[in-house]
């Protein structure tokens, strides 16, 4: 049932989100289809002389099929094709005016002209070409049996035919080629953010591996020497400090494994401790040094090494965003301590004005760091909450709650 409905035909404009644009198609063939058909009935037999059952039945084949072209244009040329290659032998049979137009009427040309679009819409370059040979073809042959010693409405059938092939043909490849464009640039968007994730999850792995890895190291470092330090401890209680010294190195050890497979194959080892509160100061003052004037409201409350690392790495990417899209704006950077009903919280604000002047052009225009998505990771890795967005001056702001007792972190 789905294949066969894959393999339905669809007229043009078909996906479209408004219901008059999808009707667009079924309402040109309509009113071609109504005009043309009883002026070809009039003209073929007041004009032409030719006999009016005949004349209806052309009438008939040369313009219902334009309903049909909506969806199955190439069927639908088929039979006005014919029908007008029948109509052009039928008029040979009566006795016309030089005046008037053989092969084809105007009418004809208005409703074959009409069919190109909706072929050119639809098919392939082959079947155009192969249409279009077609077309030439039969007004050439058509030309040798000319009543009257002139073939103009066979040449400009043939011109007129072929450059609306080409010129809707063409219009349809650079449509197609940009709407193709437009979806890349859309899966590589999302693929882009997918990345940035992962990237920002691995890194804070990494981080999160160098934190716990010192404690596991001080616990198995103190269950080793608890029998050296420690004297007249019973037997079973050395075996049992022997046995969390063990299950300390085997934890470290899957750790240490675990990390192999985030890190890439450029990752150097960390093999400095990881910052903190204690060098938020230095941020502050290299952002000084790029221009950007900064107000700092230190705090030296201690915190869990992972609540310190994660409050360091968002005033770290906020002052580089400030850096990089609004440089030279004044900064407060405010990182405190609060208590409440539900436990110790730490405060960490990052506010920034509107850039000093309209002159200043932000250093990078592109998203070139991990921004809110690091952010936002971080945060969610020691259950706080973070809160950003634009200022009504221009200014925006970044602030971060983050957890400080044990039962909030866990």
């Amino acid at each position: 049932m789905t294949s066969v409905e894959e393999e339905r035909p669809r007229a043009p404009l078909a996906g479209a989100s408004r219901r008059w644009v999808r009707l667009l198609p079924w309402g040109v063939a309509f009113v071609l289809c109504v005009a043309l058909l009883p002026t070809t009935i009039q003209v073929l037999t007041a004009d032409y002389g030719l006999n009016g059952g005949i004349a209806s039945a052309l009438a008939i084949a040369q313009s219902a099929p334009l309903l049909l072209a909506v969806v199955r244009p190439l069927h639908a040329w088929y039979v006005i094709f014919a029908a007008d290659a029948a109509g052009a032998l039928a008029l040979l049979t009566v006795d016309f005016e030089e005046r008037l137009l053989w092969p084809f009427p105007p009418m004809e040309i208005v409703g074959y002209i009409g069919l190109c679009i909706a072929l050119a819409l639809r098919e392939r370059r082959r079947t155009l070409l192969l249409v279009w040979l077609v077309t030439a073809g039969a007004n050439t042959g058509l030309g040798f049996v000319t009543p009257h010693g002139t073939n103009a409405m066979s040449l400009l059938l043939t011109i007129l035919s072929g450059v609306t092939l080409l010129l809707v043909a063409a219009l349809r490849e650079r449509y197609e080629a940009q709407r193709r464009l437009a979806e890349q640039e859309t899966i590589s968007e999302a693929e882009r953010g997918r990345r940035t994730l992962l990237e920002e999850r691995a890194r804070i792995a990494r981080e999160l591996h160098d934190v716990v890895a010192h404690h596991m190291s001080v616990i198995t470092v103190q269950a080793d020497t608890a029998a050296y330090r420690l004297d007249g401890l019973p037997p079973d209680v050395r075996e049992e400090f022997t046995s969390i010294a063990a299950t300390a190195r085997e934890s470290l050890g899957e750790m240490r494994r675990l990390l192999g497979v985030l890190r890439n194959e450029e990752t150097q080892g960390e093999l400095v401790p990881q910052p903190g509160l204690t060098r938020i100061g230095q941020l502050v003052e290299a952002t000084v040094r790029a221009g950007v004037p900064v107000e700092f409201t230190r705090c030296d409350a201690d915190v869990p090494e992972a609540v310190g690392l994660s409050a360091y790495r968002i005033v770290q990417e906020a002052l580089a965003n400030v850096v990089r899209h609004a440089p030279g704006a004044p900064t407060r950077v405010s990182v405190s301590e609060s208590a409440s009903e539900d436990g110790a919280r730490l405060i960490v604000l990052v506010v920034n004005g509107p850039p000093p002047g309209p002159s200043v052009a932000p250093l990078e225009e592109g998203d070139t760091g991990h921004g809110l998505v690091g952010m936002r990771e971080r945060v969610r890795l020691v259950g706080g909450t973070l809160d950003t967005g634009p200022l009504p001056d221009g200014g925006f702001r970044v602030a971060a709650l983050l957890p400080l007792t044990e039962k909030d972190l866990t």
